[in-house]
């Protein structure tokens, strides 16, 4: 459980000095969050006065030779959540960068509102990947309906239960917005895998027929 009203610390490492200053503008849009620091370097983030943070979104791309495996466990060991951003977005790159720890995968190519999607969601632990490249990861499951995090499916229960956003922030302690957000990442999830949830009354029968929702524990009004 998380508190609605802490701020989520984050640090961006990115050596594109352009895409640096836009990110940061960009993020710091949001209410949650305080961006703490940006930096071109490894190094500089670690010699940082305001490191550590709570989450860190980091190029994957920097030349420093420095193996970002390394790089992941070392923020790891301090308690830090990594979302990475790269140019690349091949399933074994994306799936290496997974299994090496970390929580989120953007690529630099996709809507940059993603950015903040995904820093919500590695501030509470939560992996994220664009719909796209989580299509690809899976893309032996075509078809089937979309892999949720466990904090989506709880949304999705919820909402589709009967529950206001309001009433759904409350319930799982996260903010009214965050809550939002993760209602358009379901809704995304399901579109790419081939699903209409756009209503209210679509996504709750899908969460029925995928067992997300028990109809017997629907009000009687609905």
């Amino acid at each position: 459980m998380t508190d609605p009203d802490k701020r989520i610390r984050v640090a961006i490492v990115d050596d594109h000095r352009m895409l640096l200053g836009a990110l940061t503008e960009w993020i710091r849009s949001a209410q949650d969050i305080d961006m703490v620091a940006a930096v071109a370097s490894w190094p500089e983030l670690l010699t940082h006065s305001a490191f550590p943070v709570d989450v860190v979104l980091l190029d994957l791309d920097l030349k420093d030779n420095i193996p970002i495996s390394l790089k992941i466990s070392t923020l790891k060991t301090m308690a830090v959540k990594v979302v990475l951003m790269s140019t690349y977005s091949e399933p074994n790159v994306v799936r290496e960068a997974l299994a090496a720890g970390a929580l989120g995968y953007l690529v630099k190519s996709e809507d940059a509102s993603m950015i903040i999607e995904a820093l919500r969601a590695a501030a509470i632990g939560e992996s994220f990947v664009s719909a796209e490249l989580d299509l690809a990861l899976n893309a032996g499951e075509v078809g089937g309906s979309p892999k949720l995090s466990a904090q989506e499916r709880r949304v999705m229960a919820l909402y589709g239960g009967g529950e206001p956003v309001k009433a759904v922030a409350f319930q799982l302690s996260i903010s009214e917005e965050t809550a939002k957000s993760y209602l358009k990442r379901i809704r995304e999830k399901y579109r790419v895998a081939g699903f209409d949830v756009g209503t209210k009354v679509a996504l709750r029968k899908r969460a029925i027929e995928d067992g997300i929702l028990i109809e017997s524990d629907l009000p009687r009004a609905l």
